[in-house]
């Protein structure tokens, strides 16, 4: 006999403008007041359950703190019984922490509006689940939700020039995992705006020319632990990285494991990093020259200048 549990089905709730119960004190009931009312829900508040409370509702959630856990506390049978009226209604309901009372769970969330992930262990553990949501925040900034609004943008005017499915994924792909995304992620949204434009009208041509973007990281005073969590990203995502002969070990071991790595003199890095740029892709040219950044102006090249952690001097 199996011991795994069937799994559950995400999804997200549109809440706006929905009556939302909420029953229960105490701080794990602010923290779902919180949330609902971010999520535009018409939050229905109380302590003490009547079905009638479940009237017109698309949601209940019931709270308690860890002092009114115990199964004979008046909370905790106020909630056996909205979950069984909101059981019987077909509503979805949830208890913080119970799993066993709710119909659902709630997924431990990174938000970078309007993208969302959830994280859930199915109850299993909630804690891991919280973890794991600490690691992704620093794996995704914020900038992957501007990313996301200008998709969203220009999603009807995508798909008025790009009518066919498979050649709007594959310029979508293209340009959201390029320089559009890269310029995005450096705050230099109009230029990125540009970009798109830029590729969808060379998907609109037929055209296959796909422009590199360069990373200009400056690693730091040499250990790898000193790396920018942004350095650490853009390391892992390159597909080609330029480097000296004297560049650190240590932070070229982190660095991805497939990326072509070539070493360079420094007199040379600018031409080089220019001609590899055309060929598209993403780029890291690690303890960049002055030389580097004029060389990608004037060839019109997308770039990005990374700084690394100032080493401290007595």
């Amino acid at each position: 006999m199996s011991d795994t549990q069937p799994g559950r089905l995400p999804v997200f709730l549109d809440l706006d403008g929905r009556r939302a119960l909420l029953l229960g004190a105490g701080e794990a009931a602010e923290r779902r007041a919180a949330t609902l009312l971010a999520c535009g829900a018409l939050l229905v508040r109380a302590t003490e359950f009547d079905e009638a409370l479940l009237d017109g509702c698309a949601i209940a959630i019931g709270a308690a703190d860890e002092d009114a856990r115990a199964r004979d506390h008046p909370l905790q049978v106020q909630l056996r019984a909205m979950a069984a009226a909101a059981r019987r209604r077909g509503i979805p309901h949830n208890v913080v922490d119970q799993p066993e009372l709710g119909s659902f769970i709630t997924p431990a969330v990174v938000e970078r509006a309007p993208l969302s992930i959830a994280i859930s262990s199915g109850g299993a553990a909630p804690v891991l689940a919280r973890l794991l949501r600490a690691r992704i925040e620093t794996l995704v900034p914020p900038g992957f939700g501007r990313l996301a609004a200008l998709a969203g943008r220009l999603q009807d005017e995508t798909r008025r020039v790009l009518p066919d499915v498979l050649q709007r994924r594959r310029m979508l792909e293209a340009a959201l995992s390029g320089p559009v995304a890269e310029l995005v992620l450096e705050g230099r949204e109009v230029e990125a705006e540009a970009a798109y434009r830029r590729a969808l009208d060379d998907a609109a041509r037929g055209a296959s020319v796909q422009r590199g973007f360069v990373h200009l990281v400056h690693p730091g005073p040499g250990p790898a632990d000193l790396l920018t969590l942004r350095a650490l990203r853009l390391l892992g995502e390159a597909d080609v990285i330029v480097h000296g002969a004297a560049e650190s070990p240590a932070v070229l071991e982190v660095a991805r494991r497939d990326a072509a790595r070539v070493v360079v003199l420094d007199a040379e890095a600018p031409a080089l990093l220019v001609r590899l740029a055309g060929d598209g892709g993403k780029l890291v040219r690690l303890s960049p020259t002055d030389a580097d950044a004029r060389a990608l102006c004037e060839a019109g090249v997308d770039h990005a200048v990374v700084p690394g952690v100032a080493s401290v001097r007595d």
